[in-house]
């Protein structure tokens, strides 16, 4: 499966709702690219992209290329294909995005024509390989903004031009250890090139290249950049200062060997936002902050900073994002009362410290922050004063904190929280709790707390999101409001709330999404025989059920009118598993346009399934094993939905998937994707380039399907063939009507135990050639001994039968000659007739009963590739029975002793 190639021309012909299947392709919808992300990881596609297209195990680049639509706009090819021809892409002239795994190690002139779109281009591949460039490998880009190589050596390269329009270029994980040879490369990047003016990027990346640690004084001299990036590189970030840039915005730096703060290179560039995280910084000095007074974001995550220096933020007035996660820090004191400043921040990130306690003036200097992050800590109490004169805070971050206790009141110093996280915390509830003050609060994730039984849980009546987490073994909790007017995403992980099924819609009227995280299914499904999803929601859009593998039957999802988007995990027990149908899972969905299932214990699909689901677009089945594709789909296959993923699962080997390989090469509307090495294994101590023919032909020889199948595809390949044949009269039809009255004359010739050869050597040749075979091999083989060799020779022009068919002569000739010898040379090989003869020769070795000895003799050196791609031929050359006439006198004796001991002794006919 997944090796169908389409039709050259298909899609110039037919409309994307067309059936096609493509070779090691996976082609999808830029709106769908969520459901099949993982496949696509090699390169970065924009999803915006109308189509995309990703393709692996790409060997032959033309033959891989047939099988992606010309209308694709993303393309990923990974493989193994050394260069680019030229004019590679040509037919996908509206390609926007492409990204090359193919380890390549050169890229050809021109091999890039005809992209005059391309928006973006990253080579792919390992540091190990070397890929050598053009000058002008990228001068047909002229609407490339970003350029990447990502991985690939780009050493030796000298003097390639960048686009014009190149706004971003990414050097990474490659084997540059000098940032002055990137220059050498790029020479557009240095002040002084051919046009004089300073070249500007929005970014240069050189991440990632592990030996990258020097910098040549002005290695970059003039270049105008708003952000260079040396993350997981030997760099120091003093070092950029020398770099001779004439502008920098933003520096990163994480995972470096920089040790300290760089305020010389702050304040050299008076740098906007620098990002020092994974490096060891561990202590921040008091000078180095009068730098960085230009700062507006700071990135110190996971830097060993065990303590703030006083005055950090005063130090940096223009600062408005702060990142300070993943640190050591047991109490921060970002505020004091001594100055009263004011400090501009917008962002604050502590989350993944130590913090026990946060005293009331924390953030008593922070009016204007807006996103506080303080997950992850050790924080157990809160009191209101925390986040006195936080006004215009919109999100709150608490969740992974042992929070036990909350103080009465304490969001009412937040009027504007639109976001708060309460997530993994221990919280008792008690009556007085509630979440009073922030009238804006519309986003909402919570633990669901422990407390008294039969207390009503109170929750903001105005939310829009909703997640709540709920450990199992605790009583289910009662909703105090009765109706949530303008809820729209639900999330539960859990089954923790007390919702009566009749009910659900009256309480959430708005519902557009809903996620049933680790949820038994069984409070949601009617008890009787057709068990189907009882909460009835006529807004829901979008449902995901995540089961909790221990619901020993399958619950059927039906009667939600507007549902467009339906995603079912995890729902066979482990304990009772049982094949299902999917039927069982899914029901009357009139408005469905994606169904994702994995691991459902999906095990038959039929057309039943489809009865309800007319609009349905995309059906992906992922970690779904032994499926079985009913019959019944080839008549419903123009109902079918347009996309069908089968990923990382494998059809059932049996009878009733036997028609499943025909059905791919014709279904009508459906493309279809098997992404799967070996769905049938073949026969013992045998392999199959097709995983499902040696399943077809061993097991299911007399599955009707598929013998109609092929019948009516003889038939329809005998009428395509009718007017090629005619045309072809006089050239290979030919050959094989002169191979078919070989072979006859061959089975005639085994009843004739007494037959004897009318020629010794039949001698093919061109007429440019006439002058050797006339002066130089006839009279050596016809000259009568001892100057000769006695033999009988058939010469073309001389023996052949006049007024006869020259098919009918050659084949006639060959079969009574005991050897052929055929004299080649560049003009042979150009000649219909001796080509027909070479052909026909090579045939006869193994369709004649008594085949004769061929022998080829070569006037000048050929090159194989010049030879006709025959199998048998390549055979004969290696085997040795071929030899090239010397110019030199002294070594003719050696080629006539070689044809002599391979003609044997004359008169043997």
């Amino acid at each position: 499966m997944g090796r169908h190639l389409l039709l050259p021309g298909l899609f110039l012909y037919l409309p994307l709702t067309a059936g096609w299947t493509a070779s090691n392709c996976l082609v999808t919808e830029g709106s769908r690219l969520p459901l099949v992300s993982r496949f696509f990881l090699v390169c970065p596609l924009d999803s915006s992209l109308p189509l995309l297209a990703a393709c692996y195990s790409v060997t032959n680049l033309t033959q891989a290329l047939e099988a992606v639509p010309q209308s694709v706009e993303g393309l990923c090819l990974a493989g193994s294909t050394l260069f680019l021809h030229p004019d590679a892409f040509s037919h996908f002239p509206g390609l926007k995005v492409l990204g090359l795994n193919l380890r390549l190690t050169q890229l050809l002139p021109e091999a890039l024509r005809g992209l005059g779109q391309l928006k973006q281009l990253f080579f792919i591949g390992l540091r190990t390989n070397h890929l050598f460039l053009p000058p002008d490998a990228f001068g047909n880009l002229s609407s490339l903004q970003h350029l990447a190589f990502l991985g690939p050596c780009l050493d030796g390269n000298l003097g390639v031009r960048l686009p014009p329009g190149l706004q971003r270029l990414d050097v990474k994980n490659s084997c540059l250890q000098n940032v002055g040879k990137l220059a050498n490369i790029f020479p557009d990047l240095v002040l002084g090139s051919s046009s004089g003016e300073a070249w500007t990027l929005d970014m240069l990346d050189l991440s990632f290249n592990n030996g990258l640690k020097m910098a040549s004084p002005g290695a970059l001299q003039g270049l105008k950049l708003g952000t260079l990036r040396l993350d997981h590189t030997k760099m120091e970030a003093a070092a950029v200062v020398g770099l001779g840039l004439q502008r920098l915005d933003t520096l990163s730096v994480i995972k470096t060997d920089t040790a300290e703060l760089p305020a010389r290179a702050v304040a050299h560039f008076e740098l906007q936002e620098l990002n020092l995280g994974s490096t060891l910084i561990g202590h921040i000095a008091l000078e180095a902050l009068a730098s960085c007074y230009s700062l507006r974001r700071l990135g110190l995550e996971s830097s060993g900073l065990t303590d703030l220096p006083p005055g950090l933020l005063a130090a940096m007035p223009r600062l408005q994002r702060l990142n300070l996660s993943s640190n050591q820090l047991q109490s921060v004191m970002l505020c004091t009362n001594e100055t009263g400043a004011v400090s501009g921040l917008w962002a604050l990130d502590l989350s993944k410290n130590g913090l026990h306690t946060l005293s009331p003036a924390t953030f008593s200097c922070l009016p204007h922050l807006r996103e506080l992050l303080l997950q992850g800590n050790q924080l157990v109490c809160l009191e209101g004063q925390v986040f006195q004169g936080l006004r215009r805070l919109e999100m709150l971050d608490l969740g992974g904190n042992p929070l036990v206790a909350l103080g009465d009141g304490w969001l009412a110093p937040l009027p504007a929280l639109t976001t708060l996280n309460l997530l993994d915390t221990r919280m008792v509830l008690s009556p007085g709790w509630d979440f009073q003050g922030p009238e804006s609060l519309h986003n909402l994730s919570l633990q669901l707390p422990s407390g008294p039984s039969r207390v009503a849980l109170s929750l903001p009546m105005r939310l829009r999101s909703l997640e709540l987490h709920a450990a199992s073994g605790r009583e289910h909790w009662k909703l105090a409001s009765n109706v949530f007017p303008v809820l729209q995403t639900l999330t539960l992980k859990g089954w923790g709330l007390q919702l009566g099924t009749q009910n659900v819609s009256e309480i959430f009227p708005a519902l557009l999404q809903l996620s049933l995280l680790g949820n038994s299914l069984e409070a949601l499904c009617s008890q009787d025989t057709s068990s189907f999803f009882l909460w009835q929601l006529p807004r829901l859009q979008y449902l995901r059920v995540w089961g909790d593998r221990h619901s020993p039957r399958p619950c059927c999802i039906t009667g939600l009118p507007s549902l467009r988007e339906l995603k079912l995990q995890a729902l066979q027990s482990r304990a009772q598993p049982r094949p299902v149908r999917l039927e069982e899972l899914v029901g009357e969905l009139p408005r469905l346009e994606v169904l994702h299932l994995a691991q459902t214990g999906l095990e038959t699909l039929s057309a039943a399934a489809f009865q309800g689901l007319g609009s349905l677009q995309v059906l992906v089945l992922d970690w779904e094993t032994g499926l079985v594709l009913d019959g019944s789909l080839q008549e419903h296959s123009p109902q079918m939905p347009q996309y069908m993923y089968i990923l990382t699962a494998s059809l059932a080997c049996q009878c009733a998937n036997a028609w499943v390989g025909p059905w791919l090469e014709r279904s009508p509307r459906t493309y279809i994707h098997i992404n799967s090495n070996q769905l049938c294994q073949p026969e013992p101590g045998g392999r199959s380039k097709n995983p499902l023919f040696p399943f077809l032909q061993s097991h299911c020889p007399k599955t009707s399907g598929l013998g109609l199948f092929l019948g009516s595809f003889a038939l329809l390949l005998l009428l395509i063939s009718l007017p090629l044949l005619q045309e072809a009269r006089n050239s290979w039809i030919l050959y094989l009507q002169a191979l078919f009255r070989a072979w006859l004359q061959g089975l005639r010739g085994r009843r004739d135990e007494g037959h004897r050869f009318l020629y010794d050597v039949f001698v093919s040749h061109c007429r440019q050639d006439q002058g050797w075979v006339v002066w130089e091999l006839l009279p050596a083989l016809e000259g009568c001994p001892p100057a000769g060799w006695g033999l009988r020779l058939c010469l073309p022009e001389r023996d052949f039968e006049p007024g006869k068919d020259v098919a009918d002569n050659v084949a006639e000739n060959m079969a009574s000659s005991r050897v052929v010898l055929c004299v080649l040379s560049r003009q042979a090989l150009n000649t219909p007739r001796c080509r027909l003869e070479l052909r026909l020769a090579t045939s006869l070795l193994l369709a004649a009963p008594q085949p004769p000895v061929l022998l080829l003799v070569f006037l000048e050196p050929v090159s194989r590739h010049q030879l006709p791609r025959y199998h048998r031929l390549a055979r004969l050359l290696r085997r040795g029975d071929y030899c090239v006439w010397p110019k030199e006198d002294e070594r003719k004796d050696e080629f006539w002793a070689w044809l002599g001991s391979r003609l044997g002794k004359p008169g043997l006919g």
